[in-house]
């Protein structure tokens, strides 16, 4: 099981605004989706958080734009877990175009694990807890993110 998850995508066409590079909630979405991705690698898809009654859900987004992405382009998408509060989890996000071996953004969700009938906030099981491992070093990431870019040259 990963503990730092990628993925691979091309910026598609329908993601470009209309100053000619990826809209801002592109991002998001991906944040969310590769989250789900990560997860469910990890043995919780979707699927077992509601057979629970539980589930993550957002308490904050911060992203930090550093380069513009196109249409076409293609984007590794990084995430991990950064740590565990007894009710929240910090995860963060890499975006990364190894074309240029360039950062376009770097981002961070506030997740809190919360009861699904009453929305309260509930303590993340701890076998959620041991289905991530922690990464505490984003050099890691980079790392990972530059042996891919140079094995594809």
């Amino acid at each position: 099981m990963p503990r730092l998850y990628k993925h691979h995508f091309h910026v598609p066409e329908d993601a470009i605004d209309e100053l000619g590079h990826v809209n801002n909630l592109e991002y998001l979405s991906w944040m969310q989706d590769v989250a789900i991705l990560h997860s469910s690698a990890q043995g919780w898809p979707m699927e077992r958080y509601l057979a629970l009654g539980q589930s993550w859900v957002v308490q904050s987004h911060f992203i930090k734009y550093v380069r513009p992405a196109f249409a076409g382009d293609a984007i590794s998408l990084f995430t991990w877990i950064a740590g565990f509060s007894p009710r929240s989890s910090p995860r963060k996000y890499l975006f990364w175009r190894a074309a240029d071996h360039q950062i376009i953004a770097q981002a961070e969700t506030m997740w809190v694990y919360i009861d699904l009938k009453t929305g309260h906030p509930r303590h993340v099981p701890e076998d959620l807890r041991t289905a991530f491992e922690i990464v505490e070093d984003p050099g890691e990431v980079m790392k990972l993110a530059l042996s891919e870019a140079n094995s594809t040259v």
